[in-house]
């Protein structure tokens, strides 16, 4: 039986979009800290719509994939759409 593939990461907001502050203070973290920053029932995990859209994580998203990082790899919590606020709409 084959494994359940995750749909790839993608992002919700444009790359420009991103907080320069944010990126230099992510920038600044190992790869090992960004990727347990990440980690599901930690405040700031990586959350996902089914669909692969990045909600929560996107700096570190960025940051691990400019580095080379396979980022569609990360745990992440799969939030509905209905459970959305709106927002994320």
């Amino acid at each position: 039986q084959e494994p359940v593939s995750r749909p790839p990461l993608k992002p919700l907001h444009h790359e420009h979009s991103l907080s320069p502050a944010k990126l230099a203070e992510f920038s600044k973290m190992t790869n090992s800290e960004l990727i347990d920053s990440l980690q599901p029932e930690r405040p700031g995990a990586l959350k996902v719509r089914p669909d692969g859209t990045v909600i929560d994580g996107h700096h570190r998203v960025k940051i691990l994939r400019d580095r080379g990082f396979d980022v569609d790899s990360l745990t992440r919590e799969v939030i509905p759409k209905d459970e959305l606020s709106s927002e994320e709409l």
